[in-house]
């Protein structure tokens, strides 16, 4: 027995210099295997523990990796949609500019058209005074077609910026034009109406389809007594129910009816003018009246003190009959 005990245990030797005694320490084979089994787990345990604390980090290394890249793509995302914007920018800056020129042409157009309407205005005798007109661009005509070219040329950020300052002192240009306009327009457009008035107030449509003048103004040999006397208008010789138009835009204020006169219309224009139309064989209008030039009024008769169908067509200036002919004349006529 105790052999066989003996053979279960192992001695080992413990010496540390010469001078100490040999220390033997008595260990069973269980224990000595044991041992170095333990030592091999615990390292093996270890093992795995670095393994798994390493696949954790580098999971989270992985994740930041991936979401890194999920932010560099965003950025990226970022950066394209900027662009993307910014030459949207910059084609509406391009557009607007080109708007901002278009209207300053019309806006020209427009104005050079107020001069031309003042001008016509003094011409015509109203009195208005203008100032000198600025040089215009000429009228051109715009076609938005796509028959366009050309060579490309990058644009930069400077000169975007100097276009977009370009085109808002455009439209301050325009804003102060239209503030000019807005002051000067309606009462432009209020002498162009008088003008107009006045124009259309003229007499100066001859009043009927026949040209044949049988009597002048002036002193004459009077036809029913062969004396001399004063012819204060025309007589112009025409077809019984013939047509008889107004001479000048105006308000009626006499439709009657009088034994030398017959039938008869007086009409009222402006600047203190008045027409007379004697010998109607029917009056169309009534006192009160507004008519415009070349309206239809009354009918040519013999009507009155008359020898035959005619009209007796007078002008009357600041109640003194005066010489139609330098206000009428047959080639005046909407009829010719």
């Amino acid at each position: 027995m105790k052999s066989a005990s003996a053979n279960r245990r192992m001695t080992l030797l413990v010496m540390r210099d010469a001078q100490h005694s040999v220390k033997q320490i008595h260990l069973s084979k269980p224990l000595l295997m044991a041992v170095p089994a333990a030592a091999v787990l615990s390292l093996s345990g270890l093992i795995l523990a670095l393994q798994a604390h390493s696949s954790q980090v580098i999971s989270q290394l992985e994740q930041k990796v991936s979401l890194e890249n999920a932010k560099s793509l965003q950025l990226q995302s970022s950066v394209n949609n900027r662009e993307q914007s910014i030459e949207r920018l910059q084609n509406e800056i391009i557009k607007l500019s080109t708007q901002a020129k278009d209207m300053q042409l019309k806006m020209q157009r427009v104005d050079e058209l107020e001069q031309q309407l003042q001008q016509f205005i003094e011409k015509h005798g109203t009195g208005m005074v203008t100032g000198d007109s600025a040089d215009k661009a000429s009228s051109l005509s715009w076609d938005a077609s796509q028959h366009i070219g050309g060579e490309f040329i990058a644009v930069h950020d400077n000169e975007m910026l100097d276009l977009a300052q370009e085109t808002k002192d455009d439209f301050q240009e325009i804003q102060e034009l239209l503030k000019t306009m807005e002051s000067t327009v309606p009462d432009t457009l209020q002498k162009a109406q008088e003008t107009q008035r006045l124009i259309a107030g003229n007499p100066t449509l001859w009043p009927t389809e026949s040209r044949v003048m049988t009597s002048s103004f002036g002193y004459r040999t009077d036809p029913f007594t062969g004396k001399a006397a004063f012819h204060a208008g025309i007589d112009i010789a025409g077809d019984n129910g013939g047509p008889v138009y107004a001479a000048g835009a105006g308000k009626v204020t006499t439709a009657d009816q009088s034994g030398a006169r017959g039938r008869y219309v007086v009409i009222e224009h402006p600047n203190g003018l008045q027409t007379w139309y004697m010998h109607l064989s029917k009056v169309l209008v009534k006192e009160g009246e507004s008519v415009d030039k070349g309206d239809k009024i009354a009918l040519l008769g013999s009507t009155g003190r008359s020898t035959g169908p005619h009209l007796h067509f007078q002008v009357v200036k600041q109640d003194k009959p005066v010489n139609p002919l330098p206000y009428i004349r047959p080639e005046s006529s909407e009829f010719n």
